[in-house]
């Protein structure tokens, strides 16, 4: 738990130097073409925002519903926005991404059990990205959804 904490804290207090570093990965990405000409000043925020809350329900028992809120409204943003799917999923992919290299890069797992502790952080991690995944997808297509049926109602 100790590297979970230690990661928790990362994210919630390094949360502006690793979303300056996603932007900067984000705008000249090939696979987020549509970020390449997007203001670092105004996509640096959402990622803020995005490790903020995501540190915030890291440990709580049933994460789900906590991201499941967030993440719908973060799709709802990226949806106005007309981010391609395929794109906002990515640039998602580079956020998860980003906490690890920053970790990395702060070396903040040093000894042999951290590293063992390291492992369960990143599997914590990656089960809290894979509902990251399901909660945006899910609201993103509910979205579509109800553009189509509002465009053929016409």
């Amino acid at each position: 738990m100790l590297a979970s904490l230690k990661l928790l804290d990362l994210m919630e207090n390094s949360s502006a130097s690793i979303a300056k570093q996603w932007a900067k990965d984000v705008v000249k990405n090939p696979k987020t073409p549509y970020y390449h000409n997007s203001d670092q000043d105004k996509i640096i925020p959402q990622a803020v925002e995005f490790y903020q809350k995501l540190s915030r329900v890291y440990t709580d028992k049933d994460p789900f519903t906590a991201i499941q809120k967030f993440m719908g409204k973060f799709a709802e943003a990226r949806f106005k926005e007309k981010v391609p799917l395929h794109e906002a999923l990515y640039a998602i992919v580079l956020m998860r991404r980003h906490i690890w290299l920053y970790a990395e890069f702060q070396v903040i797992f040093i000894t042999i059990i951290e590293q063992h502790q390291a492992m369960d952080s990143q599997t914590r991690t990656i089960l809290m990205f894979d509902y990251i995944m399901y909660a945006f997808t899910e609201k993103y297509w509910e979205l579509m959804n109800l553009e189509f049926a509002r465009k053929n109602k016409k």
